[in-house]
């Protein structure tokens, strides 16, 4: 019998501590269905294995035609129907197909999430260790707790709860009211069915206009590949030039011009004393006619 202090032990643990597949396999369950440690999934893991070694034996007796290895077939195959495990009209062959993920599926945890009582599975726990969560009038504090087909839809909110305020800052937001209600009034739909209406009408009036419009645009395409043929090359041409001229031609020019200017000047200073002489000559020989004649 045992002490009745200390209870029996309600799971088995693994036969190795260090496998790693396994090991990843239970962290990933962890944080899929927000359990506290791995000793729940090891229950879950003990709950499944009865269902299955019981199906195994039942499955060896039913042939050879015992009629109570049928009978608890049956009582078997009710019971996890009516634990919504599995669906009616399966066999013993689907028992041995189940995982360890159904039967964490039924927890009362998961089913209050999946029921949109809470935003996480973390906080659908906190919920229920801390007495929000009832099932039909009776308040379960048992996160673990094994949900029936019956009962699942009778989870709720206990009455004395706060968090039947639809305002509550604890609920998920789907349950908020204001939010469907402020998305209804709003002024963009009437804006979005009027745009389409006024496009329409310039479309249906202006048929005319928008042939013209392509014939000037045909024609202002020629005109305008015209001049982007030799705009290209010209400005190849700039700057290609630009480079040369700036090293070899301005050196060249700069002592040429100050030769040819000094050129004629110096041709200018030479001729203008010479007949400014011939000029002066010329009066000389004038005057010495005019005193030979009077003499």
């Amino acid at each position: 019998m045992g002490k009745p202090k200390f209870s029996r032990k309600k799971y088995e643990t693994p036969s190795h501590p260090w496998q790693e597949d396994r090991i990843k396999e239970e962290n990933e369950m962890i944080k899929k269905y927000g359990l506290k440690n791995k000793r729940e999934i090891w229950k879950a893991q003990t709950r499944l294995r009865k269902y299955r070694g019981q199906a195994r034996e039942l499955l060896a007796k039913v042939q050879t035609g015992d009629p109570q290895s049928k009978k608890e077939s049956d009582q078997l195959l009710m019971h996890l129907n009516r634990m919504n495990i599995l669906p009616a009209k399966s066999t013993l062959d689907d028992v041995l197909a189940l995982d360890t993920q159904t039967i964490l599926s039924r927890r009362l945890q998961t089913i209050a999430y999946l029921k949109g009582l809470a935003n996480t599975p973390t906080q659908a726990r906190q919920l229920i260790a801390h007495g929000h969560v009832a099932i039909g009038n009776r308040r379960v504090t048992v996160p673990g707790y094994m949900v029936t087909k019956a009962e699942e839809g009778e989870i709720a909110y206990t009455n004395d709860s706060p968090l039947n305020d639809m305002m509550h800052p604890a609920r998920p937001r789907s349950d908020y009211s204001p939010v469907p209600t402020k998305k209804e009034v709003k002024p963009e739909e009437p804006k979005l069915e009027k745009e389409p209406a006024k496009e329409q009408k310039p479309e249906a009036k202006g048929e005319k206009p928008k042939e013209e419009a392509s014939s000037e645009q045909s024609q202002e395409k020629p005109a305008d590949e015209t001049p982007k043929e030799p705009a290209a090359p010209i400005e190849q041409n700039k700057e290609e030039i630009t480079p040369e001229p700036a090293t070899e031609k301005k050196p060249e020019v700069e002592p040429e011009t100050p030769k040819e200017e000094e050129k004629p000047t110096e041709e200018k200073t030479e001729e203008t004393p010479v007949e400014t002489e011939k000029n002066e000559e010329e009066p000389k020989k004038k005057e010495g006619n005019k005193d030979e004649e009077a003499k």
